[in-house]
């Protein structure tokens, strides 16, 4: 049985941010809230925990992992980004905003898109997560939580819990985040393309 803890959306408390980021370092797998519902997340380098999630989402190795960042000054060590990029990025994080980019080396093989060798990077705007990024002080690997055979996420901690409970070592409440997914813009060549409508506007990336 996984930890249940709930944590202050807006002044997340440091003893809990602590103790959450303790469990990811020893490599737990978590629920969390984001800016755009909940995510599953694991420390960056660890395969097992990894897998733990794919196997709990029933995700192939086709399925591409989020850098989930806490600022812009994460972006240059994980993702090769130009001017143009990097000024696009900066207006519109944080936010509900997912960027394709070309992967540096430090990201690990496994989690890259292999024939483009891409990596999804966001910084959400939500203050348990910036406050679990500044003390874990590394990025985030992460997906969306949903179920196997589901089309919607899960965005209720407690439904979470009683669905999940057994195969998650944390799950973190910071409240109702909402369910609506962010917009993915693929910045690869350096021309925006709109992968996926969700939150934010889009409208500057056309």
């Amino acid at each position: 049985m996984g930890q249940f803890i709930q944590i202050h959306p807006q002044t997340p408390q440091p003893r809990l941010i602590a103790q959450a980021v303790q469990i990811i370092r020893q490599g737990g797998v978590v629920v969390y809230p984001t800016d755009s519902g909940y995510a599953l997340g694991c420390h960056l380098g660890d395969k097992q925990a990894v897998e733990k999630i794919r196997r709990i989402r029933g995700l192939t190795e086709k399925h591409n992992f989020t850098l989930i960042c806490r600022d812009l000054s994460d972006l240059g060590t994980y993702a090769q980004v130009n001017n143009s990029a990097y000024r696009l990025i900066k207006t519109y994080t944080p936010g509900p905003y997912t960027f394709i980019l070309k992967a540096t080396s430090e990201v690990p093989k496994r989690l890259m898109q292999a024939k483009r060798r891409t990596i999804g990077v966001r910084v959400p705007d939500n203050a348990v997560t910036r406050a679990l990024l500044e003390h874990l002080d590394e990025p985030l690997m992460s997906v969306t939580m949903m179920l196997p055979g589901q089309d919607k996420p899960l965005v209720d901690a407690d439904e979470i819990r009683e669905a999940l409970a057994h195969q998650l070592d944390l799950i973190v409440d910071g409240g109702y985040c909402g369910m609506e997914p962010t917009s993915i813009i693929d910045l690869v060549d350096g021309n925006p393309q709109i992968i996926r409508r969700g939150q934010g506007d889009v409208s500057a990336f056309e």
